[in-house]
């Protein structure tokens, strides 16, 4: 892991649209609520609660390390 961002949740956020919204997919939920066993296991957030997630590094593919540094 590479560090963590910090999310305030908005009312109706879900671990689901959270994962989706800072990784692209909904298969990071588990990632996220290992990481904040303070948040409750609830279908739906309040606002204001904060969330960490966790900084995760991409593999590059072959075409992207032969890519200029600015341009991956």
């Amino acid at each position: 892991m590479n560090g963590v961002l910090i999310y305030i949740t908005r009312d109706g956020d879900r671990w689901d649209t959270i994962s989706h919204k800072h990784y692209g997919t909904v298969f990071e939920i588990d990632r996220l609520i290992a990481t904040n066993p303070h948040l409750p296991l609830a279908e739906q957030f309040a606002s204001g609660l904060t969330v960490f997630v966790p900084v995760i590094e991409q593999k590059m593919n072959n075409q992207q390390e032969d890519m200029p540094p600015w341009l991956r």
